[in-house]
């Protein structure tokens, strides 16, 4: 894997739809799209979870007529897929679209419940600046920490300096291709512009330099054609920079261009993520983590006892988001990687006892861990 050297260059070029009564429409920044569970949690829809769990992540995304202009084979936003944008799910959960004003003024009501929000950007010549708008509208009336997953190809280092300016906590990269290879193949161009490897890593790179140590995370996708060792170098990587990576699970978009591609196997999934903890968390060193010549994870050199500890704490096998004001998880997903009706891939809470009974059967420690 590459990391490119950063130079402060200007933001690519999106094209912005006009048109008569463009304006009027419910679009950013006077309206956004809410996360199920964060409407939920702000009561401004009826529902409740499967499972009682405190909740105080809220995430919003951006809204346009014409939707994201960028077109990822695993998306369900992505341009091509059919359907109108504000019918379109993102993560698999329905997003409902509602006034910008009116959501501030839940968040105000209820902040003392809430541990972070989160304003997810999308590929638009409006992006920018509408996040900003949105940014101040929260920071005015909220005192719950701030992040934004950010779109790369609408910024530069000025307008990064901007968020952080306008009171911005945290920014997260949503590079989801941990390699070249699989980014070139999955994050489809956008006209006049383009996802570029070079433009997400400069992204992630000016974003660490001005917001600092730990304020910054980079999301991986596991399950779109990286190896195991691809992943994770990654993690040792952005550890090193002292940068988050938040690990999601590839789970198909129906009538995306994966749309039929499988979820990778449970048991690759659990290792992945416990591996990933023990090597944020634990310092485990790269020499203790065998692969086969094509990348894949083959063998751990730890104790059952040393691995055990970890997997009972239920930690590696959590949501990753940005933590709250204490440090504690405050964005945690619910559903993000897994329907409602499916097993938990990452649970947004601590895993019970009978969750950890389902994890050590899906890890498979024995043949991890056998000399």
């Amino acid at each position: 894997m590459s990391h490119i050297n950063t130079n402060k260059s200007t933001a690519q070029t999106i094209p912005v739809a006009t048109g008569v009564g463009f304006q009027k429409k419910q679009i950013s920044p006077d309206y956004v799209r809410l996360s199920g569970a964060s409407a939920i949690a702000l009561r401004l829809v009826s529902g409740r979870f499967a499972r009682q769990f405190e909740f105080g992540g809220i995430n919003l995304l951006l809204n346009y007529e014409q939707g994201c202009f960028s077109d990822c084979s695993y998306c369900g936003l992505a341009r091509t897929r059919p359907g109108n944008y504000e019918e379109k799910s993102f993560i698999r959960v329905d997003w409902p679209l509602l006034e910008t004003d009116r959501v501030v003024a839940q968040m105000a009501k209820y902040q003392q419940q809430l541990t972070r929000l989160c304003i997810s950007m999308v590929t638009h010549g409006s992006a920018f600046k509408d996040t900003a708008d949105i940014t101040e509208r929260i920071t005015a009336n909220v005192s719950t920490p701030l992040s934004i997953l950010v779109a790369p190809p609408t910024l530069n280092y000025d307008r990064l300096k901007t968020f952080k300016e306008l009171g911005v906590d945290m920014i997260g990269v949503g590079l989801d291709a941990v390699t070249e290879e699989t980014f070139l193949q999955h994050r489809t161009n956008v006209p006049q512009g383009g996802l570029k490897w070079r433009n997400y890593w400069d992204v992630i790179h000016w974003s660490r330099e001005i917001f600092g140590p730990w304020k910054v995370n980079c999301h991986t996708l596991v399950g779109i054609g990286e190896s195991d060792k691809d992943l994770i170098e990654t993690f040792f990587y952005l550890k090193e920079q002292q940068i988050f990576s938040y690990l999601f699970c590839f789970n198909p978009e129906p009538d995306s261009r994966l749309g039929e591609h499988p979820k990778p196997h449970i048991t690759r999934w659990r290792r992945i993520q416990l591996v990933k903890s023990l090597l944020e968390d634990y310092d485990l060193p790269a020499e203790r983590i065998v692969f086969d010549d094509a990348g894949n994870l083959i063998r751990l050199k730890a104790t059952m006892p040393e691995v055990m500890k970890v997997v009972r704490t239920g930690l590696p096998f959590m949501t990753n988001g940005c933590p709250g004001e204490s440090g504690e998880p405050g964005c945690t997903r619910p559903y993000g990687s897994y329907r409602p009706s499916e097993p938990y891939r990452d649970y947004p809470f601590v895993p019970e006892e009978r969750d950890q009974a389902d994890i050590l059967q899906q890890l498979r420690l024995e043949e991890l861990l056998q000399d």
